[in-house]
């Protein structure tokens, strides 16, 4: 049975027509409020993921669950619907496990807090928040093991249960969750930033209905919605045709040796219905790489595509998921079946983003992107400090790092920049404060954003130089299939990871690799992949190319690319330049749409040779197994 409401005012809502000043006001004091959410929660919380990096994500929502406004979409639907218990005024829920909400949290270390909020006996909105939590318990320090093959490794898996019941707080509960994991300080303050934004938030919404009436607040939030209603059925009649396009994009290997693993999907109109089906996504991984996609999570990302690419002005919320029709195959890689690994489910997620533009950029060439930075590599690195002030204490850092975005129509993309955009970077003085190492280098890696008219952004080289024994696993993609260029851009450069032993040895480091053992001294060099390019190359200023050799961002070599010449100044030969480029334009075809690279068995066969790391091996399944994991 779905949640039960419990009101003790039963009188519904009248709907209000608003006046726009009157929209407008409230449309900006939930924006706010929403942004009090953040400023709340790294306030308060003690992880550096949280505090420092920002990787949680507000909502704010209308008495149905319907996001108004919000950075991940709405996730109150499934839980709503996973959840069979009572919401009364003074209830707060808390939950991590993915399959019991429907995917609305999408691994065990996303802890969510959802908040119903009350005022006079009336359910008159949401408030809800989840952040990534460092460690939950499991297998491995920061729980999210490449080697899983169940979520009962993963760490405590926690149901939709109330932390506050009728204004009394669940003690033991939080006593029995927090035995679980390895920083349970971290834990606790984290959970308590998540609740108190969501106290901040549901405190802006009583005010807001206060000053303006229940019932024109609550009609404000249903105009919201239907402004982005008509804004979205206006832009999908015009950006998606009902003749049917189709993309496909991969996971490069799951940690265990197989890969690469397809993602597909294919996009048509059926009216004003947009219909994304996943037909022909690989079935789902043994290990730890699927995605259980909650429909709309990924309706929202849709959304938020459409919106940023084609309408900026848009404000994102639900208002348009009817618009939307999301399929997705039972036991897929995107719709695993219980209990699979779901811990490293982030290269999926991110890949998601790489296929939308895909997919929308086929029929509108002038608005496509190229592959970009669609994943959050993540850092571990834990073991007993030995430095005076806190040896013998457990350090456990989780880091995300960053990458280069892709070639864009209006221009490069952005050099070492998040998948999300509202993230930031670990300040290395906090990381040689808190942490036994030194950060040696960082600083964008020259030449890995694709050539193009428009560069892709570059990756990170970021060097570690660690100062106590301990063990670092690394979790990242697109070290064995390149982002791809778009209109001619070339793709962009893989990701790597080398490891330089204090003892003068150095090995090249697999990019989903864990419970590597390092020493005192011992450098870790962690490189990230660069943006795919747009445009022709040869169309990029000359000036520009030795521009960027000055500022470090491309070498004399790639600037070749581009077809200039030039020295490491970046003073430009002109004649030799122009012979250049008239010699590349004589040898190469007609300009492709999208450069993927180099085929997958022509990557397999060279795979050794360029990166230093064995090829994957291509998952199999039968069709037995396929059919089973559907039924």
């Amino acid at each position: 049975m779905p949640a039960q409401i419990i009101e003790t005012n039963d009188i519904p809502f009248e709907k209000i027509e608003i006046d726009p000043v009157t929209l407008d006001i409230i449309e900006n004091a939930l924006r706010n409020a929403r942004i009090e959410m953040d400023a709340t929660l790294v306030r308060t919380a003690m992880s550096p993921g949280i505090r420092e990096q920002g990787d949680a994500f507000p909502l704010i929502a209308d008495p149905s669950g319907k996001m108004i406004v919000g950075q991940f979409g709405s996730f109150i639907d499934g839980f709503l619907k996973g959840f069979d218990g009572t919401l009364e005024d003074g209830d707060m829920i808390f939950l991590s496990d993915p399959y019991s909400c429907d995917g609305a949290v999408s691994h065990s270390n996303d802890w969510l807090v959802l908040l119903p909020v009350f005022k006079d006996g009336r359910l008159i909105a949401f408030t809800a928040m989840f952040g990534h939590q460092s460690d939950i318990g499991g297998s491995v320090p920061g729980s999210m093991p490449i080697g899983a093959s169940s979520i009962f490794e993963e760490g405590v898996r926690i149901p939709p249960v109330k932390i506050w019941k009728k204004g009394e707080y669940n003690e033991d509960l939080m006593k029995l969750v927090m035995h679980q994991t390895r920083k349970p300080d971290w834990c606790q303050a984290d959970l308590n930033a998540l609740i108190a934004s969501c106290r901040v938030a549901a405190k802006r919404v009583v005010e807001m209905a206060e000053r303006f009436g229940d019932d024109v607040y609550v009609s404000a939030t249903q105009e919201l919605l239907a402004r982005n209603h008509r804004a979205m059925k206006a832009l999908l009649s015009q950006a998606v045709a009902e003749k049917p396009v189709s993309f496909e994009d991969y996971i490069c290997d799951d940690g265990k040796g197989f890969g690469p693993y397809k993602i597909k999907c294919t996009m048509w109109r059926e009216g004003d219905k947009v219909i994304l089906d996943f037909d022909g996504t690989d079935p789902q991984s043994a290990a730890s790489i699927n995605f259980l996609l909650n429909e709309n999570m990924f309706k929202m990302f849709f959304g938020i595509y459409m919106i940023m690419v084609f309408d900026p002005q848009i404000l994102f919320n639900d208002g348009f998921y009817d618009l939307i029709e999301v399929r997705i195959p039972e036991g897929s890689l995107l719709k695993p079946q219980f209990p699979a690994a779901l811990s490293g489910r982030t290269h999926a997620l991110g890949r998601i983003f790489d296929i939308l533009g895909g997919l929308l950029g086929q029929g509108t060439p002038e608005f496509l992107n190229a592959a970009g930075f669609s994943s959050s590599p993540h850092l571990f690195y834990s073991g007993w400090d030995n430095r005076p002030a806190s040896e013998g204490e457990w350090f456990q850092l989780f880091q995300i790092g960053f990458g280069g975005i892709p070639g864009r129509p209006l221009g490069d993309g952005p050099d070492g920049h998040s998948l999300w955009p509202g993230f930031t970077n670990v300040p290395n003085e906090f990381l040689e404060k808190y942490f036994p190492l030194r950060i040696e280098r960082y600083s964008t890696e020259p030449d890995s954003g694709g050539a193009g008219l428009h560069r892709g952004g570059n990756g990170i080289h970021m060097t570690y130089r660690f100062l106590a024994d301990g063990e670092i696993a690394v979790h990242d993609d697109r070290w064995f299939v390149p982002p791809w260029g778009v209109n001619g851009g070339h793709p962009g450069m893989r990701a790597r990871k080398v490891l330089e032993r204090a003892d003068g040895t150095t090995e090249i480091v697999g990019n989903k690799v864990e419970d590597v053992p390092v020493k005192e001294g011992d450098l870790l060099h962690y490189i990230t992949w660069g943006g795919g390019g747009w445009g022709d190359p040869l169309d990029r200023d000359p000036e520009l190319v030795g521009l960027e050799i000055r500022q470090g961002l491309v070498t004399p070599e790639g600037a070749k690319h581009y077809g200039v010449v030039a020295d490491e100044n970046g003073v430009i030969d002109s004649a030799a330049t122009e012979a250049l480029r008239a010699e590349i334009k004589a040898k190469r075809g007609e300009l492709p749409l999208f450069d993927y690279g180099p085929a997958i068995d022509d990557l397999r066969a060279r795979c050794e040779e360029e990166t230093g790391l064995p090829a994957p091996i291509q998952p199999v399944w039968s069709h037995t197994q396929i059919r089973e994991a559907a039924e």
